[in-house]
């Protein structure tokens, strides 16, 4: 007798209500997992919100957006609000390519593309960690969406909404100016794009975008060393050499991050060969070249030019800055299956679907529970943030009669106490003042600061990076915090000092 799945009969008959569960229920799981089982928040969350606190506005730290928006959703509700507004910005992606999918391969098919993201790393484990990919991959997956709408479908409103989705990307990452770059020479090489170029709605926005671009470009004036040196990368038979081995790393670790997706697909192509069941066919009309095109396009290219410029430039590519890049793989991978999608070992690929869902999450509690007994991974989620924000505070204000104000020294260390610390102290980012700019050595000097540092001894000796800014900072005996799960790991010691306070009562300074 054949049978056809539940989930597979609600992709047929309700694909956005099979859509909505799947989207849901991966952001409950990546909200409730950090709330309950990290003692720490992930990642660069801690220096995001030490750097958001300042709501900073120089080009020396980025676009801004995302600082500003991590900040506003933490004053409003906390770390949840953080988590939540990550998981909205997975979401939105999420519905962009589900409503672009819709309008190239029918909603079925772009329900299924969707879920098959659920196999790409970047939009599961990392998403917590809220930083400018995050906000990134939401816009990105918006311009593509009104850019689809503006120009194949002559929707002349949804200019404007293109032109309001650009233009916030710009705010947020550097990737924008790839897409934006690749968003032009697809407009100017297909005659739908120089037709729809043309409306006047399309003169308008295309116009104020370039002035915002212009502006923009004039506001990154500042890294023109930074270009210097990225040239400099250009020159010489080793470097050549160098970075072909790096961008063939970085395109390994993006074809890495698809791991699960291939899964999928070879699940549902039949592998394990199988002929005892006859597979469920999802078909839908023919394919217009153009469309297919612009998913290829966008889908290929972006990751390809992002890894060449991250090689040139030097910086990292960490699996949570591809996001925004894989946002096509799995529309991608409908539109190469062709009108007729074959989906074998229906049971087995429900079930391995639901595993790159829930496994991730349920392997994390496991992972900090047991890794510790290995004595040899020190997870930055697994340490005792609230006390230590806590100590630095209390004693600070003990010493010197004033509140903490200003913590600084190892830039890891300081954003997590400051962000538990009472009162939110703000971080100075010593090797790197510009990501602090409302923060200078006079403000250090009235207001007092403590510094910390990581230690594996219980000497008091700070390291060479933190006597050269703070040469008159007095060390104290590294104090040590009890882990949530100690196992063999070695004790967690917090190098510090305290620069005090020059209005500091005389009877308290010692």
């Amino acid at each position: 007798m054949f049978h056809v799945p539940l989930y597979v009969e609600g992709l047929r008959s309700r694909p956005l209500l099979v859509l909505w569960l799947a989207m849901l229920a991966q952001a409950a799981l990546w909200i409730l997992v950090p709330l309950l089982f990290y003692s720490a928040p992930p990642g660069d969350l801690p220096q995001v919100l030490a750097i958001g606190h300042e709501f900073p506005r120089s080009a020396a730290i980025g676009p801004p957006l995302a600082y500003w928006v991590a900040e506003v959703a933490y004053r409003a509700a906390g770390l949840f609000g953080v988590y939540v507004l990550s998981q909205i910005c997975v979401i939105c992606a999420y519905w962009c390519v589900f409503a672009l999918g819709r309008a190239i391969v029918g909603a079925t098919a772009a329900a299924m593309a969707v879920l098959l993201m659920a196999g790409i790393v970047a939009f599961t484990v990392p998403t917590p960690d809220f930083n400018p990919a995050i906000l990134a991959a939401a816009l990105w997956a918006a311009v593509l969406l009104n850019y689809w709408h503006a120009v194949m479908e002559q929707q002349r409103a949804s200019w404007y909404a293109l032109g309001v989705a650009a233009a916030l990307l710009l705010l947020t990452s550097e990737l924008a100016l790839i897409l934006i770059a690749l968003l032009a020479l697809f407009t100017a090489t297909t005659a739908t794009g120089r037709a729809a170029l043309g409306s006047r709605e399309g003169r308008i926005v295309t116009a104020l975008l370039g002035l915002v671009l212009l502006l923009h470009l004039f506001w990154l004036a500042d890294a023109g060393e930074g270009l210097a040196l990225t040239l400099g990368r250009l020159r010489g038979a080793a470097a050549a050499a160098e970075n072909t081995v790096e961008w063939l790393r970085l395109l390994a670790v993006v074809l890495l991050a698809h791991a699960g997706l291939a899964v999928i697909v070879l699940v549902a192509k039949g592998w394990p060969r199988s002929e005892a069941v006859a597979p469920t066919v999802v078909a839908h009309g023919p394919l217009d070249p153009l469309a297919v095109s612009y998913v290829k396009l966008f889908a290929l290219v972006p990751a390809l030019l992002a890894t060449i410029f991250a090689v040139l430039a030097g910086y990292r590519l960490p699996i949570a800055a591809e996001a925004p890049l894989l946002l096509l793989s799995g529309l991608a991978v409908v539109v190469a299956a062709g009108e007729r999608i074959e989906l074998h070992h229906q049971g087995m690929l429900g079930l391995v679907w639901a595993g790159l869902l829930a496994v991730p999450a349920i392997l994390v509690p496991i992972a900090i529970l047991v890794l510790p007994w290995t004595g040899t991974v020190d997870l930055n989620v697994a340490r005792p943030a609230a006390a230590m924000g806590r100590f630095f505070a209390e004693t600070y204000e003990r010493r010197t009669g004033h509140r903490l104000a200003i913590v600084s020294g190892d830039a890891s260390t300081a954003a997590l106490i400051a962000l538990t610390a009472p009162g939110r102290p703000s971080v100075y980012f010593d090797a790197d003042p510009a990501r602090s700019p409302s923060i200078t050595g006079e403000a250090i000097r009235q207001r007092g600061a403590v510094v910390v540092w990581p230690a594996a001894e219980t000497t008091p000796e700070p390291p060479l990076a933190v006597r050269t800014h703070f040469p008159d900072l007095v060390a104290e005996v590294p104090q040590t915090f009890e882990r949530p799960v100690r196992g063999r790991l070695p004790p967690l010691r917090i190098g510090w000092g305290m620069v005090r306070p020059a209005s500091a009562p005389a009877a308290l300074r010692r």
